[in-house]
C-alpha cells in the first residue's frame, strides 16, 4: 500500500494520530508514532476490504508532491 499518511500529535488526547487522506475516514492512533503506523495499516486493510465488499471504487494513491 503506497498511500500517503499524515502524522500529528494530539496534546488533548495525548496520542499520535495518523490519517490516510486518500481513504476518507481512515485514521488510527497510538501512544507512539510506530504504534499509530501499525494501527493505521490494519485500518487501511479493513477500509479497502469493506469498500471492495460494498462494490465501491478504491482510490488510487496520490502523493501531492511534484518535483
Amino acid at each position: 500500500m503506497n498511500y500517503c499518511m499524515l502524522l500529528k500529535y494530539s496534546a488533548g488526547d495525548k496520542c499520535y494520530i495518523m490519517t490516510v487522506p486518500d481513504l476518507p475516514g481512515c485514521r488510527a492512533d497510538g501512544e507512539t508514532p510506530s504504534e499509530a503506523y501499525e494501527n493505521v495499516k490494519i485500518v487501511m486493510r479493513e477500509w479497502i476490504e469493506t469498500a471492495r465488499a460494498d462494490g465501491r471504487t478504491i482510490p488510487e494513491p496520490t502523493f501531492g508532491i511534484d518535483f
